[in-house]
């Protein structure tokens, strides 16, 4: 059982970024990023930290860029503290089980989208439009179907507090290039669809994710986290069933929950029940079971 850490405090380290989960360190040459136990819904932070979440979001991202090593190169050099440079170890009871020593590179400014199931701010869309961000569907969908095939959605990335916001393809070119975003776009799929076969067949949908990606000069490399309950939808295959909101591993439970609150979703956020709490660091830890064995 790792201690539950929702700040990091290593002040002969040089913090650069405390975002809504991370907290990250310039090593030099390197970046340490350190998962803390920090937890955040419609983009905000709550004030209680998810017992075992950094641990459990390191340690899936550690097993999915290991899976996927053949398709592109990541940024992961060291997940052990006695890996990391000395200075570092004095912290060890900290970043033990939830760090992670990475390369640097350029991030790119948009966020890479896959959706493989219709759900979310998707459903919401295709609901109105018949659309999901912009690209026409079938009609007769129904919520967290299995989409005709795979969507790469890309987004914008917002400051902290703000909303990211669904971009086009031809949008994200702009941003990027068409050629590089051509690129993030297969890749984003390949990887996407590998891990959902993976974890099918460990008994969980991964219905939709988010990557990152950034570049070491002309090259370039995954970053951030990896196909997460943070970053993805994640449901049980065994209670699978389309046409309405589906259980799932990841934060929407604690979304689902905030949802029945007379909440304006902006901070400061409400205050948890020890209920909600536990029942949330349950379903990260069973994630990572299921798809660690």
């Amino acid at each position: 059982m790792t201690p539950l850490i929702t700040q990091t405090d290593c002040p002969e380290l040089k913090l650069v970024n405390r975002g809504k989960v991370r907290d990250i360190y310039d090593l030099g040459e390197h970046l340490l990023i350190v998962t803390s136990d920090r937890i955040s819904a419609f983009d905000v932070i709550m004030d209680e930290g998810i017992p075992q979440k950094g641990y459990v979001l390191t340690q899936i991202s550690k097993f999915w860029f290991e899976q996927m090593s053949d398709l592109i190169p990541h940024h992961l050099i060291a997940t052990e503290v006695n890996d990391f440079p000395a200075i570092c170890h004095q912290y060890r009871d900290q970043l033990e089980g939830r760090s992670m020593l990475t390369k640097k590179a350029n991030p790119l400014a948009i966020e890479c989208i896959v959706r493989g199931y219709i759900s979310g701010s998707g459903w919401k869309e295709y609901q109105q439009k018949g659309s999901v961000c912009g690209i026409s569907l079938p009609a007769g969908l129904k919520q967290s179907d299995k989409l005709p095939q795979t969507l790469f959605t890309p987004s914008t990335k917002a400051e902290l507090g703000e909303h990211d916001e669904n971009i086009s393809f031809e949008q994200a070119a702009e941003i990027c290039g068409l050629e590089l975003t051509q690129q993030v776009s297969d890749i984003s799929i390949a990887i996407y669809e590998r891990a959902h076969e993976l974890a099918d067949a460990k008994g969980i949908i991964i219905a939709d994710t988010k990557f990152e990606f950034g570049t070491m000069g002309d090259q370039l490399i995954w970053i951030d986290e990896a196909l997460t309950p943070d970053s993805s939808r994640f449901w049980p295959k065994d209670l699978y069933s389309p046409g309405s909101a589906q259980p799932s591993f990841d934060k929407q439970f604690l979304r689902d929950y905030l949802e029945t609150l007379d909440w304006n979703k902006q901070a400061p956020p409400p205050k948890l029940p020890e209920e909600i709490v536990r029942k949330t660091g349950e379903k990260y830890l069973e994630a990572l079971q299921l798809l660690t064995a």
